[in-house]
């Protein structure tokens, strides 16, 4: 795997900033029923989706205090590695499922207005979180990252999380161009710099949602994949 050159700080950090918006103005706009609508997360409504993401914004809460000691052993694509499909918490194991089943009994319990308030409180917290962090490493799930890697995989989560919720939602504002590209260049450095999207024709929304498994490759995708179709999904 080959991971391409490092990110700038102010590049992760706009990517990052950018994505959390997003979300939260999507989500000020949720009703009961749009909370309860499905999302391209097997199981989850958008609601789900929502908490999933809150979650994260928790974490990044925790991460922006916590200085990373020694060198990184993760950077922005390598720490997707564990969620891949040759991974050790690929999509549909034991781990995901707990993780999903957690999700959907705790999100069960908020009332949309609670949730929405929580999210954006939070996610707002974690924004300036971000920028105020001043530790050049940060230290998250038993990895250290640079700290602008680690802005980098919450704009990833981000972003993929918001196809996951505007599914039903056609009036929904595109996903932010400069998140997609950093999902884009994940899926690159997973696959090894053999950039499928172009050769495919996929634009960078496309590639996402197969890059992840929201969309299943057709037969004609994977002949023209050959080998690498089998690592598909590259992470979810």
């Amino acid at each position: 795997m080959n991971a391409p050159g490092p990110l700038s700080r102010e590049h992760a950090e706009a990517a990052f900033d950018g994505a959390y918006v997003q979300v939260t103005e999507f989500a000020a706009d949720l009703d009961d029923a749009g909370m309860m609508r499905q999302s391209r997360c097997a199981g989850w409504a958008v609601g789900d989706v929502l908490y999933h993401q809150l979650l994260d914004a928790r974490r990044a809460l925790r991460t922006f205090a916590t200085p990373g000691r020694g060198p990184a052993d993760r950077d922005d694509v390598t720490y997707w590695k564990p969620f891949s499909a040759d991974g050790d918490i690929p999509p549909g194991s034991a781990a995901a499922a707990d993780h999903a089943r957690h999700v959907r009994v705790v999100a069960s319990a908020y009332g949309p207005a609670k949730l929405i308030w929580e999210w954006t409180e939070t996610a707002e917290a974690a924004r300036r979180a971000a920028k105020s962090c001043s530790f050049q490493m940060v230290a998250t799930q038993g990895h250290v990252l640079r700290a602008a890697d680690f802005m980098a995989t919450l704009a990833v989560e981000a972003a993929v999380h918001y196809l996951d919720m505007t599914v039903a939602e056609p009036g929904a504002a595109p996903c932010d161009p400069v998140c997609l590209g950093l999902v884009t260049r994940v899926l690159d450095g997973l696959l090894g710099g053999t950039a499928p999207a172009s050769a495919m024709r996929w634009d960078d929304q496309t590639y996402a949602l197969k890059g992840t498994g929201r969309i299943a490759l057709t037969e004609s995708e994977r002949a023209q994949l050959g080998p690498a179709a089998d690592r598909f999904p590259l992470f979810g």
